[in-house]
């Protein structure tokens, strides 16, 4: 649906890069090779979204790298817009409404890096997790969102992965 707003595919991947994980950054030939784009389209969409504030452009040694500005006023309400569009939010909901005692979920692999792949993959941490419904509930996810999922289920998770669900 983002993409009938938003028509450059180029500028919802860069948003996607930037605001799934903030903490990612990168520089326009590493974005380029990433994203199998010219280095032309990947500069005007940067230019774009440092000239309204959205990213923030710093020299770092001999490069201009680019990361998130967190400190935007649309910081949180592009990262809620962006994780409905990747399908997140239907898979955390989805997970615990009916999966039991979720502590944590994370997300690994490609998104968390901030690359659009097509697959997202997801540690969800607790104790008795409901693996065969799990299984049930894969395909109408991937229905719904239209991207492959991928579950990985652990009762304590210290790998490297950007938390998105934590029980209090």
């Amino acid at each position: 649906m983002l993409d009938h707003i938003i028509t450059s595919k180029t500028r919802i991947r860069l948003l996607v890069k930037f605001f799934i994980n903030a903490a990612n950054t990168g520089y326009l030939r590493g974005l380029a090779n990433e994203m199998k784009e010219n280095t032309n389209a990947i500069r005007k969409e940067l230019n774009n979204l440092s000239e309204v504030g959205i990213i923030i452009k710093e020299s770092q040694e001999s490069k201009v790298m680019y990361r998130a500005n967190n400190a935007h006023p649309f910081f949180g309400l592009l990262q809620q817009i962006l994780r409905k569009h990747i399908g997140l939010d239907d898979i955390i909901t989805a997970v615990i409404s009916r999966m039991g005692d979720v502590k944590r979920i994370y997300l690994i692999g490609d998104y968390m890096k901030g690359i659009d792949s097509g697959t997202i993959e997801i540690v969800i941490e607790g104790p008795g997790i409901n693996e065969s419904y799990l299984e049930q509930l894969r395909p109408k996810i991937i229905q719904e969102i239209q991207k492959q999922v991928i579950f990985h289920t652990t009762t304590h998770f210290d790998g490297n992965g950007l938390l998105v669900f934590e029980l209090d």
